[in-house]
């Protein structure tokens, strides 16, 4: 019996070493090796690098001074082909409606339209608004910092991007992209200095020796969102109808390959709940947001239902949905289907387009579930570890779905 358990033994040795054998010989996957490089820390110094610009607040030097950084960090990456596309903004002077919708002012009732961004607000809220008191912010430090405000006329204003290349497709590419400036007399730290850094971070991987793509991905930071999407807008407007057209001709090089598909990040780590009621000092009852992410915390993945190209922006969303069930570490995803003010839109009716975010922007963000939204308390270390976790989660989900989709290798 011990012979032929001897011999049971060798043949099952006999037969595993083959196997073995293929699985150290089988290629590491790819997207799996990208995603280990994205790192708390890495994530977590870029926003915090970028809150020492204040608010970042559009027309301002603080701004231009931020867009000047984030150029030399994606340069210092390797992502050296970085360009700026300029357009005209004009600021109206305060009072006008423009700047009142640009302050966050609604021009019905106080609290908006019901149903904003597409969907029914419901349960406990809190008042949302910009904070245009600069005495709000108790740090006499970021109130000397976001002093400047935006001059009221017509001026110059720019957004900045690199590219990945593309080795076989050169002509396509995916937009990868969220908004740098800022507004509210903080550090704009989560809107959106956690989707800016996500950006840079995947512009950073993308770029490190050996990755190759066969399609392009762009690497945009927009300019003026807080003022109605404009930097996003000019990029379209701009740019929408040089898609795919080679220059020079023959040269192989497509300063605006086609797009196929475009992925906003704005506001990425505030995911604590609804608000709670509890009562103040006089006794009335209050709503405030839970001091903690909540156990249900997931990174949203939107697509606009009634966009020209919302069948295609859904089938973009849950390849983002699944690549997060396969690569994403911490927190789940969620699809929904009201995407709505973020940079996204101006795309949305021309190709499939997504926005990756904390929470819905209609029932959720709209009721007021992130109190630091455009408020002097959007600074870096109002925000916990388990905050930027949710970030990075993020960074993981898109990482992992353009690398799939832009077809991604490691070189040796």
């Amino acid at each position: 019996m011990k012979a032929v358990a001897g011999l049971s033994a060798v043949l099952a040795m006999a037969l595993a070493a083959p196997l073995a054998l293929a699985q150290e010989a089988a290629p590491a996957d790819p997207v799996s090796v990208l995603v280990k490089q994205l790192e708390l820390d890495k994530y977590k110094a870029t926003i915090k690098s970028l809150a020492q610009f204040g608010d970042r607040r559009q027309g301002t030097q603080r701004n231009r001074d931020a867009l000047d950084w984030i150029e030399a960090q994606l340069k210092s990456y390797g992502c050296t082909n970085t360009e700026r596309l300029q357009y005209q903004f004009t600021q109206p002077a305060p009072g006008a409606p423009s700047a009142r919708r640009a302050a966050g002012i609604p021009s019905g009732g106080a609290g908006g339209p019901a149903g904003q961004g597409g969907s029914t607000l419901f349960g406990n809220r809190i008042p949302t608004g910009v904070n245009a008191d600069p005495m709000r912010q108790p740090n006499e430090r970021l109130r000397a910092l976001n002093a400047e405000q935006t001059p009221v006329g017509t001026s110059l204003r720019e957004n900045v991007y690199c590219t990945k290349v593309g080795k076989t497709h050169p002509e396509e590419m995916y937009i990868v992209s969220a908004h740098m400036d800022g507004i509210g007399f903080g550090e704009a730290a989560n809107d959106d200095g956690s989707g800016t850094a996500l950006v840079m971070e995947l512009a950073r991987i993308f770029s490190m020796p050996g990755v190759e793509t066969d399609r392009s991905i762009r690497f945009i930071l927009w300019n003026n969102e807080e003022t109605g999407l404009n930097g996003a807008a000019a990029y379209v407007e701009q740019r929408k109808d040089l898609q795919g057209i080679e220059s020079p001709k023959g040269s192989g090089k497509y300063p605006e390959p086609k797009w196929l598909g475009m992925i906003q990040h704005d506001m990425m780590m505030y995911d604590h709940g609804m608000p709670i009621p509890k009562q103040d000092a006089s006794g009335k009852t209050i709503y405030v947001s839970p001091p903690e992410q909540r156990l249900e915390a997931d990174v949203n993945i939107e697509y606009q239902a009634v966009s020209k190209q919302a069948e295609g922006s859904a089938r973009l969303a849950w390849a983002f949905r699944a690549a997060n069930d396969k690569y994403a570490t911490n927190y789940p995803a969620a699809v929904g289907f009201h995407m709505t003010n973020t940079d996204s839109t101006p795309f949305m009716d021309l190709v499939p387009s997504i926005s990756l975010r904390e929470n819905e922007r209609g029932q959720q963000i709209g009721a007021g579930w992130n109190p630091n939204w455009h408020q002097p308390t959007d600074n870096y270390d109002t925000y916990s570890d388990k905050d930027f976790l949710l970030g990075l989660n993020a960074a993981q989900t898109t990482l992992s779905g353009v690398a799939q989709l832009a077809g991604t290798r490691i070189s040796k």
